[in-house]
């Protein structure tokens, strides 16, 4: 059974999406963009190799099977951390599996803090929605659960690391808790999981400075 502290009250955002980013409407009326959205635009020439390499309809497919098997497998977390009863049958099978290969890695989770939640910061201008908040091996940790096709190096997923900081610094600034470290659990088709875990909140502080920097002046090209 799995304790949950409410610290962020009802907290929602208004958003939408316009000219391919999320956008959140913060309390002061600012829209704002998402982490993710900021992240994806700084790793955007990476996708456009990508796509260029294995062609649009691969491309698609690709993301297509992997954005469904990240959703089955966040939402049976989810439904997990929240105490409800797992119904397999409304899952396919291979999200069985990766759940059931994850298990013990999601058993390390203990008092939860937040789960699938929007955060925001007004002094970064970002907003996004958390996987998770929760002490994992006894600290307050940023939780991130990943699907993978196979175990990722650790220099490919810097944006990983980048979202989960900025989502710390919002987590501090609307509740004044600090989180000590940031996990990301990555679980492949395979049933390989590994788990990323990272103190050095200082180094992705200077790459989201770093990032959002970088979103602002393409932007502003873009709108000049």
């Amino acid at each position: 059974m799995f304790i949950v502290e409410n610290h962020l009250g009802d907290l929602e955002l208004e958003k939408k999406e316009t000219d391919g980013l999320r956008l959140y409407k913060l309390p002061s009326n600012d829209w704002v963009p998402s982490i993710t959205s900021v992240t994806s635009f700084y790793n955007r020439e990476v996708f456009r190799e990508w796509r260029k390499r294995v062609g649009n309809e691969e491309a698609d497919r690709v993301t297509k099977e992997a954005t469904r098997r990240g959703t089955d497998f966040h939402e049976a977390a989810q439904a997990y951390l929240e105490n409800k009863e797992l119904d397999w049958k409304d899952y396919q099978p291979l999200t069985q599996f990766m759940f059931h290969s994850a298990k013990s890695s999601l058993d390390k989770i203990g008092k939860i803090h937040a789960i699938e939640r929007t955060l925001y910061s007004e002094y970064l201008g970002l907003a996004g929605r958390v996987d998770c908040i929760a002490e994992y091996e006894g600290e307050l940790a940023v939780i991130d659960f990943k699907t993978s096709k196979k175990i990722k190096p650790e220099e490919w997923i810097e944006q990983y690391f980048v979202q989960e900081v900025a989502y710390a610094c919002m987590y501090y600034e609307l509740t004044g808790i600090p989180v000590q470290k940031l996990i990301t659990i990555m679980v492949t088709p395979s049933g390989e999981v590994h788990v990323y875990d990272k103190r050095n909140k200082g180094d992705y502080i200077k790459l989201l400075v770093k990032y959002v920097k970088n979103f602002i002046e393409n932007r502003m090209v873009v709108n000049g």
